[in-house]
């Protein structure tokens, strides 16, 4: 199996993180998303919104969205799991993913596909949009803050997929401008954590 990526997107990183937590060894084909490599025919094939990464399996079949493709590995590869043990904590990590993901990451690209206009010739740049994104990024974190100070990772006690998320997230957000602050102690001192994983440098 291979899977479809590129590998400066934020998206695809979330994935390449959780197999490297995994133990997971994949072959990455890298496509260049300014030169429209993600919307060919063959890869709409594969997923018909052009997006990466798309998970290719050896029978053919086409798993997209990174969060669909976590989940085809927290079944096949269950340990060390990173989407919860047990009904409580699969709703809860999976509570915190969703909103890291739709709060924060989206914010962030959204910030970052209207401000600069990476994607001109595919869609029409809104700035407005664009710096509210960056704003609604930028005040989440303030959420992330406060959650940061009761527990050690964003869904609890043990690291997961919501970790992986927010970290893309945030170093992603460098791109246009949204960084940690002073008063940010507690994301702070989990990134520091999060960041010495072996797998954040996947």
């Amino acid at each position: 199996m291979k899977i479809y990526e590129t590998r400066t997107a934020p998206n695809p990183r979330r994935v390449r993180m959780f197999l490297a937590e995994k133990g997971v060894d994949m072959e990455y084909v890298q496509l260049d998303l300014q030169k429209g490599e993600n919307l060919t025919a063959e890869m709409r094939a594969k997923n018909p919104l052009g997006k990466v990464p798309i998970l290719e399996l050896d029978d053919g079949t086409c798993i997209a969205e990174s969060d669909a493709i976590c989940t085809y590995f927290e079944n096949t590869v269950p340990e060390p799991a990173l989407m919860g043990t047990d009904a409580k904590s699969k709703a809860v990590i999976s509570m915190w993913q969703r909103q890291v993901e739709m709060a924060l990451l989206l914010q962030v690209g959204m910030c970052f596909q209207h401000s600069t206009g990476y994607f001109k010739d595919r869609m029409v740049p809104v700035a407005e949009y664009g710096k509210q994104a960056g704003i609604n990024a930028a005040k989440y974190l303030n959420i992330l803050e406060r959650r940061l100070e009761l527990n050690t990772y964003i869904a609890g006690e043990d690291f997961s997929i919501a970790d992986i998320t927010a970290l893309c997230a945030i170093d992603f957000a460098r791109v246009v401008d949204i960084r940690l602050s002073e008063e940010h102690n507690n994301i702070r001192r989990w990134y520091e954590l999060v960041n010495q994983r072996p797998s954040a440098k996947a």
